[in-house]
């Protein structure tokens, strides 16, 4: 039986038809992803499987007795209370179980002796079935789940009142109750904004080994899709199409199927021609098997054609760059007491694109704030090259006017846009952005987060840029236009900095990763997200195997004479050989590790070779690691050197 079945659901705004006759089924525990473009419907569609909104026709069934926990992506909670109480509304249910069974418990002590045998059991079973419940609802020790939860989601002052909170920690905080309250069918609409790479691990990890209950999830993270859910719904023009399995499975079945759709719909064309051909040729005073076959004729011509998605063309002016692009060089910066970026050296090169991570808060906007001069460095400098033009895409949307129209934030009063060299009208640059007629006239101030970012781009690419500074370039936006902006960024012939926690997108782009790492320090890495994150999982693992095989301190040597003491002790032969040639030995293994840093900044490696990328990588790790032990040998022998210098 169905947790959750919809049939025939329509849903209208004024004359627009968002849903037409969507008919679809949950059943319990199953696993359900939403994809669409922006518009298409699908925080309609789950707000009315919420039974947040009605729909206009059709009909919504819920199993009796189950509940449906909702993220909306703007939610609402109560102000006054602290992160931590707002969470731990989750746990009200079984705070009622449990209030519930301390009131039968404390009446069975006062009174169980003078009550009668039935209504004293009647007490007692009463007391079972609710310690039951509290089992079922996840055992007697709850309520530090809440603040778990909270944590592992990086809402670290728990004790902050929510209404001191940013709309990212906000949602968060709503996420973490409804983690707490474990129902029956989980609607997440777009969970994984706003949360940084380590929380959306966490998260998907907890809703694998976890959640128990049923999942229906709107994300444009791809990853998230294929490690998550079990079906994916395709929402366009108002209807569902459903397919088995993740974003991967999903993408191969509609490529069949539109496949299909082509073949069927160039055998119509091709009968469609052949028989209006022959009604030509025919004469007027036809038979019956003649007009059996215009009526074939006629039903084809009827057939409407298969419905094409609209998506986005992103193009970009470009301007000649110099071999410097930017160059950072002992860059701190403070915000503040807090000190974000700690002795930052970081050169940009032509063609190179750089995806920038790390928690929120961490200092990522700061450092692109600081590189366009609207923040100073608190030490070092960040210096862009002569021919430098920088393009930067801020993550508030702050560019733009929300009392403006779409076209007038874009291009002010012009009608006609220069664009790589070529004219082009207003209408038909912002067509390609999925703007058209009426649209272009919409106040900004009423579009949606998606739509906004499309204006955003829009604006953003008319410029000519060698840099491009894009600050969550991805958030809102649906998986169509993120797919245009990735094939743009990689065909793009400057250079890129990008902020980003979408995995998917990154391993697409980005040719290295700046990874803000904790207490300020931020480090450069050359590869893909997926290259970078085996490296940090490598590196944790060697750092708790060497946790573990740390010796126990050792037992104070026995004090020597203070002559012993006294003399340092010579360079043996073969020590002295070893320094000789250590610093030539040195210089060979920094030269291999530019050899492999080159090779890796080559923007095509990773399209042609990902393997070889791969191989790369772990390469390099190597290379840097003998470098750094061979600068550590060196210290050591020179420093012996010194030291038995200085007492003779």
């Amino acid at each position: 039986m169905s947790l959750l079945s919809a049939h025939d659901i329509e849903k209208s705004y004024g004359a627009h038809r968002v849903l037409a006759g969507v008919t679809a089924t949950i059943s319990p525990g199953e696993r359900v992803g939403v994809v669409g473009n922006n518009g298409s419907g699908k925080s309609t569609l789950v707000r009315v499987l919420a039974r947040v909104d009605a729909p206009d026709v059709g009909v919504v069934m819920q199993r009796r007795g189950s509940r449906i926990g909702y993220l909306p992506q703007l939610p609402e909670l109560d102000e006054s209370l602290t992160a931590l109480e707002a969470a731990s509304r989750g746990l009200e249910r079984w705070q009622t179980v449990r209030h519930e069974h301390e009131l039968v418990s404390r009446r069975l002590d006062a009174e169980g002796a003078q009550l009668g045998a039935e209504a004293r059991q009647q007490l007692l079973d009463r007391q079972a079935e609710l310690a039951q419940q509290i089992e079922l609802m996840g055992g007697w020790d709850q309520e530090h789940r809440a603040n778990a939860i909270l944590q592992q989601l990086h809402v670290y002052d728990v004790n902050a009142r929510v209404g001191t909170m940013s709309g990212g920690e906000r949602r968060r905080v709503a996420l973490s109750a409804l983690l707490v309250s474990e129902p029956d069918l989980l609607i997440l609409d777009e969970p994984t904004n706003h949360l940084d790479t380590d929380s959306i691990d966490w998260l998907e990890q907890y809703l694998e080994d976890s959640f128990k209950g049923a999942l229906l999830v709107i994300t444009h993270d791809r990853y998230f899709l294929d490690r998550v859910v079990q079906r994916t719904w395709e929402l366009n023009t108002g209807e569902v199409q459903s397919y088995q399995g993740g974003w991967e499975a999903y993408l191969t079945a509609k490529a069949e199927r539109e496949a299909l759709e082509a073949r069927t719909e160039s055998n119509r064309q091709n009968f469609l021609r052949t028989e209006l051909e022959w009604l030509r040729r025919q004469p007027k005073a036809r038979g019956t098997k003649q007009k059996a076959r215009i009526s074939r004729a006629e039903d084809a011509i009827g057939t409407a054609a298969p419905k094409m998605a609209r998506a986005v063309q992103l193009e970009v002016g470009s301007s000649r760059q110099g071999s410097e692009v930017l160059v950072l060089e002992g860059l701190s910066v403070q915000r503040g007491e807090r000190t974000l970026i700690r002795n930052l050296d970081l050169i940009v090169t032509p063609g190179q694109r750089i995806g920038v991570l790390g928690p929120n808060g961490s200092g990522k906007t700061s450092l692109f704030q600081t590189i366009t001069q609207q923040v100073p460095p608190s030490a070092g400098v960040a210096r862009l090259g002569k021919n430098t033009r920088i393009g930067y895409f801020a993550q508030t949307r702050t560019e733009l006017d929300e009392a403006l129209s779409v076209a007038e934030n874009v291009a002010g009063k012009r009608t006609m846009l220069t664009l790589a060299g070529r004219e082009i009208s207003i209408y038909s640059y912002l067509e390609r952005f999925l703007f058209r007629g009426e649209e272009i006239r919409k106040k900004v101030g009423v579009l949606s987060g998606g739509e906004r970012a499309r204006v955003a781009l829009a604006k953003l690419l008319l410029s000519p840029a060698n840099l491009l500074l894009l600050d969550e370039p991805t958030n809102d936006l649906d998986i169509t236009t993120m797919g245009s902006l990735e094939e743009m960024l990689c065909e793009f012939r400057g250079s890129v900095m990008v902020v980003s926690h979408d995995r998917y997108f990154l391993d697409r782009v980005a040719t290295s990763i700046l990874a803000f790492e904790g207490d300020a320090k931020v480090g450069h890495y050359e590869g893909d997200y997926t290259s970078y994150s085996r490296l940090r999982a490598e590196r944790a693992r060697l750092a708790a195997g060497a946790a573990r095989a740390e010796p126990a301190p050792a037992a104070p040597a026995p004090a020597e004479p203070a002559a012993a003491r006294a003399r340092p002790a010579k360079l043996s032969y073969k020590e002295a050989r070893e320094l000789a040639e250590i610093e030539q030995t040195i210089l060979n293994a920094e030269a291999e590790v530019t050899r492999l840093e080159q090779e890796l900044s080559d923007p095509g490696l990773y399209r042609r070779d990902a393997a070889r990328a791969g191989q790369l990588n772990v390469e390099l790790s190597a290379a840097r690691e003998r470098v750094s032990q061979l600068m550590d040998r060196w210290q050591e022998l020179e420093s012996k050197r010194e030291a038995f210098e200085a007492s003779r």
